[in-house]
């Protein structure tokens, strides 16, 4: 008799990819706009280095501390915390809002990606940026005389919460509102959180009233994560995190249920 020929078996057509593929495709992507937008990278890099030039080798701010070295050990942490807020919450919401405008971003609605997932792939790629941003900073610090004295490997958990947090409520900025206006609310809001936020002068520093809010911001408990563990500098390092987990929260909350993927 002669054999029947095999049959090569082939994998079924059409199969859906896996969310977690999905997520990692669209992180990809991302990370790609964001590396090809020149005014993006202004944002996110030039800004906190002059920052941290300006603050650590000049007093015309006063950022706390008695001596130039006390100065330059919140000077650091702060603009670090400064650039994590400018790549996940400021740069993010203009860029996603104008997206949505355009309705490039229409078309991931029609996708298996969904509202979270989109989230996941954002915060992906901003912590790749971000990775960038801490070699350029730490090493400009250095130069200046900042020597890290915290338990310093204790930072990549505030810069996980920290990034997790502005991110999500970047996105949650962008996905109600029309893109002028989160245009204009984000640099509000970077410019408020940078002056009275935590980041540049620590709560401490603040008058009373002042010091009580701007402890609650997402980047006062950045800030403060950061100072605790790059420097030394604060004891309350649970409420910092607990303070950003609460922020990524609300921020996760608002995304899943409000984020439009057109305007």
């Amino acid at each position: 008799m002669r054999a029947s020929p095999s049959v090569t078996q082939h994998p079924p057509v059409g199969r859906p990819a896996s969310p977690r593929r999905v997520v990692r495709s669209q992180a990809r992507l991302e990370l790609r706009l964001m590396m090809s937008n020149g005014e993006q990278i202004l944002l996110t890099m030039i800004i906190p280095v002059v920052l941290l030039l300006g603050l650590s080798l000049t007093s015309f701010v006063n950022v706390g501390g008695d001596t130039q070295a006390e100065r330059i050990d919140l000077v650091v942490p702060g603009v670090i915390a400064l650039a994590i807020m400018s790549s996940a919450f400021t740069a993010q919401a203009i860029a996603t809002g104008f997206d949505r405008r355009s309705e490039a971003i229409k078309f991931l609605g029609t996708t298996p990606l969904s509202r979270t997932g989109l989230l996941t792939a954002k915060i992906a790629a901003v912590s790749v940026i971000q990775v960038v941003q801490l070699i350029v900073l730490a090493a400009i610090g250095l130069l200046v005389g900042w020597r890290p004295e915290g338990p310093w490997p204790l930072a990549l958990l505030y810069v996980i919460l920290g990034t997790a947090a502005f991110t999500a409520l970047g996105l949650a900025l962008a996905g109600v509102l029309r893109a002028e206006i989160t245009l204009a609310a984000a640099n509000a809001l970077y410019l408020l959180m940078l002056l009275a936020g935590g980041i540049v002068i620590p709560p401490s520093e603040l008058p009373g009233p002042l010091a009580a809010v701007s402890s609650a911001f997402p980047s006062a408990g950045l800030a403060d994560g950061l100072r605790l563990t790059l420097s030394g500098i604060g004891s309350d390092g649970v409420l910092a995190a607990l303070i950003l987990l609460l922020w990524t929260g609300v921020g996760a909350l608002l995304v899943r249920r409000t984020f439009r993927w057109t305007s």
